[in-house]
């Protein structure tokens, strides 16, 4: 007679130890589990995070390229405008002085122009009179102070002038002029010229 299979209390058929490994089994594989979603949770967050602060440097480096874009703008801008008011102030013909006379006032602004243009009469008199010319160019020009809506350039020039004195020959002449510009609309106007030095 063959015997019996050995059953364990609950009628299964496995070892004894059974039970307990399949326990100790399904409770590592859980734990592995809420490690693993833990895990990935944390790299969401991570790459959630990293993605805020690459939107925020992207963002931080256009508004700083912007910023630089319109500060070399408006370098350029105060720049040009100072050399074309300094180039008008030492060109001027008693031949040509109602030309020369408007075209330092076209680039001027506040009181130095209203005292310019009160004074055109004057000066192309006394222009007239000693059969003065003056002419000259930029040599060299360098932004002193700069805000948006206020600047102060320096500028060199160099040329000549010739009149009665000179007995009309053309002199040397070189200035260092200080302008003081102000931002209306637009344009950068002069609102003062004051001689750096003494003319040489």
């Amino acid at each position: 007679m063959d015997a019996e299979p050995v059953r364990c209390a609950s009628g299964d058929r496995s070892s004894l130890g059974g039970t307990h490994r399949d326990g100790r089994g399904a409770r590592f594989r859980r734990a592995l589990v809420t490690a693993t979603q833990r895990w990935l949770a944390a790299l969401v967050t991570l790459l959630l995070l990293l993605t805020v602060l690459g939107a925020a440097l992207v963002r931080r480096t256009h508004a700083d390229r912007a910023e630089a874009s319109a500060r070399a703008e408006r370098y350029g801008a105060v720049l040009a405008a100072a050399d074309a008011e300094a180039t008008a102030f030492v060109n001027l013909r008693y031949d040509q002085a109602a030309r020369s006379i408007h075209a330092v006032a076209d680039g001027a602004t506040g009181d130095f122009r209203a005292h310019y243009v009160r004074s055109a009469r004057d000066l192309a008199a006394t222009m007239q009179r000693q059969r003065s010319t003056l002419t000259g160019h930029v040599v060299s020009s360098g932004v002193v102070d700069v805000v948006p809506d206020r600047a102060t350039v320096i500028v060199a020039t160099s040329g000549t002038v010739a009149n009665r004195r000179t007995g009309g020959q053309e002199v040397p002449r070189h200035y260092r002029l200080r302008l003081t510009l102000l931002r209306e609309g637009d344009r950068w106007l002069t609102s003062d010229i004051a001689f750096v030095g003494d003319a040489a």
